[in-house]
């Protein structure tokens, strides 16, 4: 797990988020995360350090972290003893006998080996939409998940500008291939919780021979293998949600700013930390793209809208280029905000199904098929996904408003959007 910061009294943001997060699934917190390190947070904290043989100094710190850790990536380690059974662990930890079989598929639930160790889910979903999605949140997401349903493969198909990994994660056995990512624009990163919680919820309904939007999630397992990249851009999350507020990427970020101080800072920020927006970085109609974009005075380095000096010229595009050419996807899907509408097309490219299958995406969602408008209609990655290869692509732009959206709105755009990625890894096989 990459370090986590030092919190104390009086601090605000993400990482507080996260403290408060894990204090409420402990029951040592009572309220939603708010972010702010207030007098109920300092008080639960201590609670909780006494309990846990801390030093209750209400300062989280390294062995704060760790101890806090199960209760962020929803599984503990747990070393066999005698007179361990699975019965008897899922009651000490409440949990279920399938979560626990589901996480050890190796294991003999009838012969445990004394001083093995076992993974144990705990008993609530590992992704939270309570929470802001940041580039720290989603590694322990991706910790708990791959823990808690080994059959979801994790790929680090490259890394961000400063250094974060961008994950690619895949569950599924079909000949099938599909790819579905989100968050190229930073303040878009509610797409990144939006895939995390569908990736979880399928996982739990193909472990326990469920279904996922009225269809046989096993049987979806059998035909389809789903790609999903859930965060291209993880330094300009960090920049948006405020987990970045210092240093020299934080500090050439303002500066970049300052030169469009139209935009909302960092509310506003689409870009890479680098100031080149990821979404206009595909070899589609680039040099359209760059003459669209100076005529609208995006020249320089800028919070959204500056196509770079050249496509894939930074590292996170280039990553999902890279991902994309190695594989064999018959269908894509990009997932933005906002404006509840999916654009299925670009220029004259007309793959086979592309419009009857926008059609039945529409049709569970309640979003119109529309045409990209040609202000926004180049150098996209569906432009290049459906121009290079002649196959199914779309952008969903999810929710309404300004964004980044509140998290309040989540749960209405995942029931918007639980039957496009359902039908999805069905309608091209």
């Amino acid at each position: 797990m990459t370090d986590m910061m030092l919190l104390r009294y009086g601090d605000k943001g993400p990482m507080v988020e996260l403290l408060q997060l894990a204090l409420y699934r402990g029951g040592y917190y009572h309220e939603l995360p708010d972010g702010m390190f207030g007098a109920r947070t300092l008080e639960a904290l201590k609670i909780f350090q006494n309990a846990w043989g801390l030093l209750p100094d209400g300062t989280v710190g390294e062995r704060t972290w760790g101890a806090l850790h199960p209760w962020l990536t929803g599984y503990r380690r747990h070393k066999i003893k005698s007179g361990d059974t699975i019965y008897r662990l899922s009651r000490t930890y409440a949990t279920t006998l399938r979560a626990i079989e589901t996480a050890n598929p190796q294991i003999d639930p009838f012969g445990l080996q004394i001083g093995g160790e076992l993974i144990i889910p705990l008993g609530f979903p590992v992704v939270s939409y309570q929470v802001s999605m940041t580039p720290m949140y989603l590694e322990l997401c991706v910790e708990g998940l791959t823990a808690r349903y080994p059959f979801i493969e994790k790929t680090e198909i490259g890394k961000s500008v400063i250094g974060y990994p961008i994950y690619a994660l895949k569950i599924g056995d079909g000949e099938n291939s599909v790819f579905y990512n989100g968050t190229h624009h930073a303040n878009e990163w509610i797409t990144s919780t939006l895939l995390m919680c569908y990736l979880e919820e399928y996982a739990s309904a193909t472990a326990g021979g469920g279904t996922i939007f009225g269809q046989s999630a096993e049987s979806l397992y059998e035909l389809t293998k789903l790609h999903l990249v859930p965060m291209v851009n993880p330094d300009g999350v960090a920049l948006v949600t405020g987990m970045l507020t210092d240093g020299v990427h934080f500090d050439k970020a303002m500066e970049i700013a300052g030169s469009y101080p139209q935009i909302p800072f960092p509310d506003g920020w689409k870009a890479n930390i680098e100031g080149v927006d990821p979404n206009l970085q595909y070899p589609a109609g680039w040099a359209q793209a760059q003459e669209i974009k100076y005529a609208q005075g995006y020249v320089s380095p800028a919070p959204r809208d500056y196509v770079g000096a050249a496509p894939l010229e930074i590292p996170e595009s280039r990553a999902v280029y890279n991902y994309t050419m190695e594989n064999d996807f018959s269908l894509t899907i990009s997932y933005h905000t906002q404006g509840k509408v999916i654009y299925w097309r670009y220029l004259n490219f007309l793959p086979d199904n592309s419009w009857e299958i926008a059609e039945k995406f529409s049709a569970v969602s309640g979003y119109p098929a529309e045409t990209t408008p040609a202000a926004s209609g180049y150098a996209g990655y569906k432009d290049w996904f459906i121009s290079f290869y002649n196959r199914p692509g779309y952008t969903v732009e999810a929710g309404e408003g300004t964004s980044p959206l509140p998290l309040s709105q989540f749960p209405e755009i995942y029931a918007d959007n639980k039957g496009i990625l359902t039908l999805g890894l069905s309608v091209t096989a």
